[in-house]
């Protein structure tokens, strides 16, 4: 008798579970920073689980290589997108909604890091990371944020990082640019809950991505080496498990990584001046 209850519950459990994965199925998901990591991954996943998806990223050959590597493609349209070209997003938005209908759901992976201290990192390097990571982002939401309102539903998922929360040295401009995104899309999920708009804030920590190797110095030009940390960090796929499972649950924040990556954030928040004294010694690239 144990047994047929216990196959009970974990075929119970297998249906449920197919039942919140189908979530995903047919919404209209634009992806930024599509063509490499994290967004690559969840590129993938979401594919296989019935989303239509929008692939967006500077370099088109890219695109071309991640679509190519889906299945049943027919789903997938490409829309080339640099976040830096502000003049051009209004109408990004457009584009993208003109292509499969209006954007349920829009994945922020767009972005670039750092690795270099304030006194050599220059404002112009400090600019662009803002740009990029900041206006650019907003700037997407924005646009689409009105057609969600009308339609009383939508969901903006941003991959922000533990150093979105935290601090560390050598990430001035990058801590600063994902600090940034907290403070907006709190203030959007507050405003617009009464309208069905939903904010998740994804913070991974350390992610084998080339996220470290395209990372600034203090001149803008890349580091071209891998940090010893990102390179031992967890895979892309499963961080988008991660993300797509938040995604689904609509998590409003939701920490992804090692333990320290993940206990430094609440070292922070409970005992701020210890963590003062502790990051000074982390390793941190």
């Amino acid at each position: 008798m144990l047994r047929k209850n216990l196959t009970f519950i974990f075929e119970f459990g297998r249906i449920l579970k197919i039942k919140i994965m189908t979530k995903i199925d047919k919404k209209i998901i634009w992806v930024t920073g599509a063509s490499s990591g994290i967004g690559e991954a969840l590129v993938y996943q979401l594919h296989q689980l019935g989303a239509k998806l929008i692939l967006s990223a500077r370099r088109v050959s890219e695109l071309e290589r991640v679509k190519n590597a889906c299945t049943e493609n027919s789903e997938v349209n490409l829309l080339r997108l640099d976040l830096s070209e502000a003049e051009t997003l209004e109408e990004k938005c457009k584009q993208a909604s003109a292509l499969m209908g209006p954007i349920d759901l829009i994945i922020h992976c767009g972005g670039i890091s750092q690795r270099d201290k304030v006194m050599n990192t220059s404002l112009a390097v400090d600019r662009r990371i803002m740009e990029i990571n900041y206006f650019g982002t907003i700037s997407l939401s924005k646009f689409l944020l009105p057609s969600m309102v009308t339609r009383k539903q939508g969901h903006h998922v941003v991959i922000t990082s533990v150093t979105g929360i935290i601090s560390t040295p050598l990430r001035s401009a990058y801590a600063a640019s994902k600090h940034a995104l907290h403070g907006f899309f709190d203030a959007l999920r507050a405003e617009h809950e009464k309208d069905n708009i939903n904010v998740s804030l994804i913070c991974p920590g350390y992610i084998k991505t080339k996220i470290s190797f395209n990372a600034l110095i203090g001149d803008g030009s890349k580091q071209n080496t891998m940090d010893k940390a990102q390179d031992n960090g967890m895979s892309p796929q499963r961080c988008a498990s991660k993300i797509i499972r938040a995604i689904e649950q609509n998590k409003n924040e939701v920490y992804i990584g090692g333990f320290k990556e993940v206990a430094g954030i609440y070292l922070k928040r409970f005992f701020p001046n210890l963590f003062a004294k502790v990051v000074i010694k982390m390793a941190v690239t």
